[in-house]
């Protein structure tokens, strides 16, 4: 390591134990936080968030930054934290730190705003908590900038490095294109039995969600796994990494499936190289990247049919009088069944990308203040029955369905999409370098997935953008091709279909 590093490298170790002072803070209010704690958690983070503002943007950062960019000693993984950094520091240094404490307080507000508003099913108790936070965050993306763009570019840069509006836009309405006569076709299929609704003991549940993450190679030791309202991953560290799912007692799919989603964000965590933890490295480059790890491992190889032959004996054994005549095959068409669901997190494969195609166009609504908040659930539920072909009842089951607005998270709902396309090319390059993948889950050796997911994802961290190093990994960048090919030919299988271009 370059001498003049060394104060550098400090910096960006004080900056990720602040990162993860936060992050356990943020965990425990959806967590085990008192009712009553709310005000004061919200001035906590207020304070944090403003201390780990003011020592991203202090000057003598930006002369250390400043220094390292100029030194030709230095290479590799020290430049790559140098240019992440440097993004981060230079985002920040536009937002006052005033915005900054201001929107701390308003999450937290609109949290517990959202909690009450779902509680009395009526998005009227959340407006203004959401109103103030869409102000803050309008705030945020004129001070950012937005160079020829629009606002929703400075808050997508966020969470997607270097995508725009515009070319997002092009990706979803050409994904939605294709998607909506696949989901024609299926949604038109026999409904099979559905196996997952029944009688599932909530610890039974519990001890299969802790095996099976186990058996993915989640390490329990470096992680726990609790509840939520709205599952999510958390943390301070990679070795203290905190998932939730939430149990249903009579739908096993809600803890299983959410476990598996939060476990594959959780490995990428934990898979972070030693060498990186707390530098800006032990870091996705997107949260579209993120993403592609959880809806890999949930729908990928947790709605395959190789992993329910492994898995549905001991799942039938726990849970009998719910399965008790079924078959490995059944519950697999089960899961993947395709249907007009209004609620995101229940969504299949095939409709899931249309809730997000949804929460796009009324972000960028929102953010360029084209939509009156007022109108905001009409405008929802009339783009839900457009779009997916179904109506929410009330609310909970349209507008207030995700935490994200609550924390004024706009510019995040496309990186679940971009996940899955990105989860598709990774999966399709795993299968051609890993010929006996299918068999090797069949067999419950899901540490061959998980090894290739740790030597060409997880442990290279942020040293490379996203769709670099995807292109690195699969021979090309975001495309919509593998992931429409993979469910060509899974549901093609399924019922025996032939697609025609059309579709």
């Amino acid at each position: 390591m370059a001498p003049s590093f060394e104060p550098l490298l400090a910096r960006m170790q004080e900056l990720k134990d602040l990162a993860g002072a936060i992050g356990l803070l943020t965990w425990d209010q959806e967590t085990y936080l008192p009712s009553k704690g709310g005000e004061a958690r919200a001035d906590q983070l207020s304070t944090l968030q403003a201390l780990h503002h003011e020592r991203l943007v202090d000057a003598a950062l930006g002369s250390l930054l400043e220094d390292a960019r100029g030194d030709a000693s230095l290479t590799g993984d020290a430049r790559a934290m140098v240019r992440v950094l440097t993004w981060e520091r230079e985002r920040a240094v536009r937002v006052p730190e005033s915005l900054v404490r201001e929107l701390a307080q308003a999450q937290s507000r609109g949290l517990h705003a959202w909690h009450q508003a779902r509680a009395e099913r009526r998005f009227a108790a959340f407006l203004p908590a959401l109103s103030r936070l869409l102000e803050l965050r309008r705030a945020e993306a004129d001070a950012i900038g937005h160079p020829g763009g629009e606002r929703y570019d400075a808050l997508l840069d966020a969470y997607e490095p270097g995508m725009k509006t515009a070319r997002l836009r092009e990706v979803l309405e050409a994904l939605e294109s294709r998607l909506v006569p696949i989901a024609r076709v299926l949604c038109e299929q026999p409904a099979p039995r559905d196996w997952l609704t029944g009688d599932f003991p909530v610890a039974a549940q519990w001890r299969l969600c802790e095996q099976v993450l186990r058996e993915m190679g989640f390490d329990l030791s470096a992680g726990r796994l609790d509840t939520s309202v709205h599952p999510f991953t958390g943390g301070t560290h990679p070795r203290d990494v905190r998932l939730t799912t939430r149990v249903d007692p009579r739908n096993l799919r809600q803890a299983l499936f959410g476990a598996m989603h939060e476990g594959g964000h959780g490995l990428y965590e934990q898979g972070f190289d030693e060498a990186h933890y707390r530098t800006p490295l032990a870091a996705a480059p997107s949260m579209g990247l993120h993403e592609s790890q959880s809806r890999l491992w949930e729908n990928m190889v947790g709605r395959s049919h190789a992993f329910w032959r492994r898995y549905f004996p001991q799942v039938q054994a726990e849970f009998s009088a719910a399965l008790g005549n079924a078959d490995a095959g059944s519950v697999y068409r089960t899961v993947n069944q395709v249907t007009r669901s209004n609620i995101r997190v229940d969504a299949d494969e095939v409709t899931y990308n249309l809730h997000i195609v949804l929460r796009f166009q009324l972000e960028v609504l929102l953010m360029r203040d084209a939509l009156p908040l007022e109108e905001l659930p009409r405008e929802w539920n009339e783009r839900t029955e457009r779009l997916i072909g179904v109506r929410p009842a009330d609310d909970v089951e349209g507008v207030l369905q995700d935490i994200h607005w609550a924390y004024g998270e706009l510019g995040y709902f496309p990186t679940y999409a971009l996940g899955n396309l990105y989860a598709a090319s990774l999966f399709a390059a795993a299968r051609r370098e890993l010929p006996g993948l299918d068999e090797a889950i069949e067999h419950g050796e899901l540490s061959l997935i998980r090894e290739w997911l740790r030597r060409r994802v997880h442990a290279e961290g942020y040293r490379y953008p996203a769709e670099e190093l995807v292109t690195r990994i699969t021979g090309r960048g975001l495309t919509d091709a593998d992931f429409i090919d993979y469910l060509r030919t899974k549901y093609g299988e399924m019922y025996g279909l032939r697609w025609d271009s059309a579709s």
